[in-house]
């Protein structure tokens, strides 16, 4: 994994944020049952942010407390946040890596790897490419 991932977010190697990252995405440690994750690709785009698998009243809340760009009040916002990250030279491992750590920086703990999986696999629906679940096997 590249060291621009600390850039993507931007995050410093010298933060505290960032030497506490040491993981980042791994979606062997999701926790979606697969008919949830179908039923969320299936369905439209909505506005709640609880509808994102991995999503309850407090990450809500969490996402909803930003400023500016940060502030991710809806399900199209957290979708364009997750596209936010995605550049000429950044590979789908590395885009899910810029997520989760930008989710992390946010104070989302519980569920991110649920809400990196979900996001990735929504947006791959409608822009292939963006997400490749064989570069985890």
């Amino acid at each position: 994994r590249s060291s621009s991932r600390y850039w993507l977010v931007g995050l410093n190697s010298t933060s505290r944020a960032a030497q506490s990252m040491a993981a980042g995405y791994d979606p062997g440690k999701t926790r979606i049952q697969e008919d949830t994750l179908a039923q969320f690709l299936r369905q439209p785009v909505g506005e709640d942010l609880e509808s994102v698998p991995g999503i309850g009243p407090a990450n809500k809340r969490i996402l909803a407390e930003g400023q500016g760009p940060d502030k991710v009040e809806t399900v199209h916002q957290l979708i364009g946040k997750f596209l936010s990250f995605k550049g000429p030279t950044v590979t789908p491992v590395e885009h899910c890596d810029a997520f989760w750590y930008w989710l992390q920086a946010r104070g989302v703990n519980a569920g991110r790897n649920n809400i990196v999986l979900a996001i990735a696999e929504k947006v791959e629906v409608f822009i292939p490419g963006v997400y490749d679940a064989s570069a985890y096997d």
